[in-house]
């Protein structure tokens, strides 16, 4: 995996999930739990280590000014987020990330069958690269129970573990060393 510079994350961050309801950020790595960093990032608390991009829907503003500060986010313990989540693969990751840019559901065009197919996943591929080779990543989907390298593009979008008072939600955890990345998909039904 090679690392992005900051042009690229934007761009390939906006084209993967700009038209979708998601949630994208990053933070610091502060803590030797990297659930604690998470629910950081969750809850707003700290910002992008390089100053980058987040994506962030201005739906969710009243929220989190008079539900909590993490809306839509529920408050969360670092071990609920270890718990709640499965270990993915590099690869799995990606394909994760990339079908988060599809809708929920009635998608007249899941990823897996678009003509950009493998445009969106190397948009995936190289947001993720930001993370660095070794980087461990986690998703709260049902699918990784079993198996760390579930085919996320083989069916519709489908949650897992709740993290959000939504009807559904998924989501995608990248820690690195020194950065944690938090790719939430909702369905606010």
């Amino acid at each position: 995996m090679t690392s992005i510079d900051s042009t690229v994350w934007e761009a390939t961050l906006e084209r993967l999930l700009d038209d979708v309801y998601t949630f994208a950020m990053t933070g610091p790595r502060r803590d030797d739990d990297w659930g604690r960093d998470v629910l950081a990032v969750m809850d707003r608390s700290v910002t992008d280590p390089r100053g980058w991009r987040s994506l962030e829907w201005q739906i969710d503003k009243e929220g989190r000014e008079n539900v909590r500060p993490s809306f839509p986010f529920l408050p969360l313990t670092a071990e609920q987020v270890h718990e709640y989540t499965s270990p993915i693969t590099t690869a799995a990751a990606a394909e994760l990330l990339a079908s988060l840019t599809q809708e929920w559901l009635f998608e007249d065009h899941p990823v897996r069958t678009r003509d950009d197919r493998d445009d969106v996943l190397a948009d995936a591929r190289s947001v993720l690269s930001r993370f660095g080779a070794g980087a461990v990543f986690r998703t709260s989907s049902d699918l990784a129970r079993t198996s760390a390298s579930p085919d996320f593009l083989v069916g519709d979008l489908a949650g897992g573990r709740s993290f959000t008072d939504y009807l559904m939600d998924l989501g995608l955890i990248a820690v690195s060393g020194d950065e944690v990345g938090v790719f939430w998909s909702f369905n606010a039904n």
